[in-house]
């Protein structure tokens, strides 16, 4: 479907604010012209940004079902992929109950395309992360075939994830391609790559070098690339411990079916006995087969936790992004310095430090005053680019912190509040499995005192 019908383009089209600028022109800030450092000690660490449910308040989203398919991939070979349909629903319908608008099918790539964007896009903000596109972490019994139906269910939840946490973020819900992802099936990709974004991405090997050479970190951001590092190794265990906790489990709730069968084969030469232990045996194998969608319903609980194992790489996103603009922000006063030096040397003949002009000059002959004069008034128009670069990039890196610090808050009450649910339901499944064992065991023994 081309085009959205025009109620959900109502409901659906971007802020007249868009494209939604990463600069702000009533922002008031103190640059230092020294360049201390990419900071703003006057944001208040306290403050979160509110949750803008404006979009799910408006509409519906949903990821209503998946479908494998066959196709041909870039290099025109043939290959097997599985495509999920996305359902729009207005809520607010404006001539009354609300209605089916909008439907379109998406891969996998294609959410990882809309990802990748947005992360280029809003540098400071906390990108939600995609479900993973292979199982990891699963019990033994488990298929991590990514198109086994069970797992490609989980994902479809996902993804559906995904686009809620999308909708419901004040800043990336306006985002004009992430209107276009839900409305516009055919070029949407080409629309994405029109923006440029590839060409804006940060080298992996400049963020690497901004890690190790910034001279000036600031301490907040340090120490939440720290934490995002904790959190991930933390859920990783975590996770570990499930599937391996999930594995006994199943050995255990398995092994109860030989009690069945030792019990059916034992009232076979019993005559008063024989209906009782029947009955028990008959339990016990209830109780061995159960295990099979206990441990499916769980592995959705394991989503939960997954998904704030991925955040914890958005996090760090955000934290290389604020080192790479303090790197810059740093080159910028060293070479500033660098060309005020210079400018001073020519204007006094005094040279403080070794250089190659230095030695070429004794070697040949001093410069005529004209050429020295001219070599000043090129480095003056140089001084004053700089500063004038250095300001804007001081001003940049302050709004960035301001903009990412308030994001990080939310995200901060997001995740104490997913996280809390997700172990209390887990704690509360649990004790729902030990209550059935207590259960099965009770109708056993009720079994035997009636023999």
């Amino acid at each position: 479907m081309e085009q959205a019908t025009p109620d959900l383009e109502r409901l659906l089209q971007p802020s007249p604010l868009e494209p939604l600028s990463h600069s702000d022109a009533g922002l008031e800030a103190v640059v230092d012209e020294e360049a201390e450092g990419v900071r703003d000690e006057d944001v208040p660490g306290n403050q979160t940004m509110t949750e803008n449910n404006f979009w799910l308040k408006k509409i519906e989203i949903s990821v209503s079902e998946a479908e494998k398919r066959t196709g041909r991939n870039a290099m025109n070979m043939q290959e097997t992929y599985t495509a999920y349909l996305i359902e729009t629903r207005s809520v607010e319908h404006i001539d009354g109950p609300s209605v089916l608008t909008d439907s379109l099918w998406r891969r996998y790539s294609e959410f990882e395309l809309l990802r990748n964007y947005l992360l280029v896009y809003y540098p400071h903000i906390v990108v939600p992360p995609l479900p993973e596109k292979r199982a990891e972490f699963v019990w033994h019994k488990l298929s991590a075939d990514n198109m086994d139906p069970d797992f490609v269910e989980r994902r479809r939840i996902g993804l559906e994830n995904f686009l809620l946490r999308v909708a419901s973020h004040p800043i990336l819900c306006r985002d004009k391609i992430f209107y276009l992802f839900l409305t516009q099936e055919g070029n949407w990709k080409e629309t994405v790559y029109e923006t440029g974004f590839q060409l804006k991405a940060d080298s992996r090997l400049k963020a690497l070098n901004a890690t190790f050479r910034v001279k000036n970190p600031d301490k907040r951001f340090t120490e939440l690339k720290h934490y995002s590092d904790e959190l991930q190794s933390v859920i990783s265990h975590l996770l570990r411990v499930r599937a391996r906790v999930a594995d006994r489990l199943y050995g255990v709730y398995k092994v109860h079916g030989n009690y069945g069968r030792v019990f059916s084969e034992w009232s076979a030469i019993e005559k008063e006995m024989g209906d009782g232990l029947q009955s028990a045996g008959h339990h016990m194998d209830v109780y061995a087969s159960s295990i099979d969608d206990i441990l499916e319903d769980e592995e959705h609980y394991a989503d939960q936790l997954k998904e704030y194992l991925f955040y914890a790489e958005a996090l760090r996103a955000v934290c290389r992004k604020h080192e790479l603009m303090q790197y810059d922000l740093e080159m910028a006063a060293q070479d500033l310095a660098s060309k005020k030096q210079q400018c001073e040397e020519l204007a006094t003949g005094t040279v403080r430090t070794f250089s190659l002009k230095g030695m070429t000059t004794k070697l040949f002959g001093q410069e005529t005053p004209e050429q020295r004069e001219a070599r000043i008034k090129v480095l003056e128009e140089q001084i004053s680019e700089g500063e004038q670069q250095l300001k804007s990039k001081n001003l940049e890196g302050r709004e960035f912190v301001k903009n990412a610090w308030a994001d990080i808050e939310r995200f901060k009450e997001q995740k104490n509040h997913d996280l809390k649910e997700a172990l209390i339901s887990y704690a509360v499944m649990q004790i729902s499995m030990c209550k059935k064992g207590i259960q099965v065991w009770t109708n056993a023994k009720e079994c035997f005192s009636k023999m």
